[in-house]
C-alpha cells in the first residue's frame, strides 16, 4: 500500500478594503490570528500591504497539510471571523501553493470575485539568491547542531544510517519551525524594505504584523 506524504499548504490572499478603515482591518486579522492559532497544524501567518496607503492587502497563512487547513477553513470560528468583516472587507483573491516556495511568492491573480476594478501591481517575488541564502541560514545551524550530536552520543553507528536519522529530524524541524521563522524574521531583507531597527524611528506602521486569511 502506497502512501502520500502530507506536505504543508501556504495560502495567499489579496483583500481589499478602504484605507482610511486601516485601523479596523489590523484588529481584524489581529483577531483572525488569534482564532487560527488554537487550531493543530497551524504554522504561521504574515501580512503586508502592496504600498503605504493602499487598500489592498497582501496575506499569507500556512497549515502542516490539507487536512489541518481544511479544518480551520470549515470551522464555525472562521465563518463567524469572515462575516464580521461585512463592510470592512471588500474583494478577495486566493491561491493554494505546497512546499517552501509559498513563504517567498506574493499572490497572483486568481480571483474568487469579479473584479472591482484594476489592481495594483503585485509585489515581485524575492530574487532566486535570496531564497538561496535563507533556505541555507535556516539548515546550516540545524545541520551543524546534528552532526556534533550525533558524533558525541551515537559514535558507532554507520555513515548510512546516521545521515538516514539526520535528515528524517532535520526535515520537519526546518519545514514546520524554523523555515517559516526566518522568513518572517528576514522578510524586509527578501523583499528589500528597510531594515526594523530603521524603521522604529519613525511612528509605528500598522502593516507589520499577521493575518491568518
Amino acid at each position: 500500500m502506497s502512501t502520500t506524504h502530507a506536505l504543508p499548504v501556504t495560502v495567499a490572499v489579496a483583500r481589499r478594503t478602504d484605507p482610511a478603515r486601516t485601523s479596523e482591518m489590523v484588529a481584524w486579522m489581529r483577531a483572525g490570528t488569534a482564532l487560527a492559532e488554537a487550531f493543530p497544524g497551524f504554522l504561521g501567518s504574515g501580512w503586508v500591504r502592496s504600498a503605504p496607503g493602499s487598500g489592498e492587502w497582501h496575506v499569507l497563512y500556512r497549515f502542516a497539510d490539507q487536512e489541518t487547513l481544511r479544518r480551520w477553513e470549515e470551522s464555525p470560528q472562521r465563518h463567524w471571523w469572515l462575516s464580521s468583516a461585512q463592510g470592512i472587507v471588500e474583494h478577495t483573491r486566493v491561491e493554494r501553493r505546497t512546499g517552501i516556495e509559498g513563504w517567498f511568492d506574493p499572490p497572483r491573480e486568481h480571483a474568487e470575485t469579479a473584479p472591482v476594478r484594476a489592481e495594483p501591481a503585485v509585489p515581485p517575488s524575492p530574487p532566486r539568491w535570496k531564497q538561496a541564502v535563507t533556505i541555507w541560514l535556516a539548515f546550516f545551524p540545524l545541520s551543524l547542531t546534528a552532526t556534533l550530536l550525533t558524533s558525541r552520543f551515537l559514535p558507532d553507528l554507520p555513515l548510512g544510517a546516521r545521515v538516514l536519522l539526520m535528515t528524517l529530524t532535520l526535515t520537519p524541524l526546518m519545514t514546520y519551525l524554523v523555515l517559516p521563522r526566518i522568513t518572517r524574521a528576514l522578510h524586509w531583507w527578501l523583499h528589500g524594505q528597510r531594515p526594523p531597527w530603521r524603521l522604529a524611528r519613525w511612528p509605528v506602521n500598522p502593516d507589520q504584523h499577521a493575518n491568518p486569511g
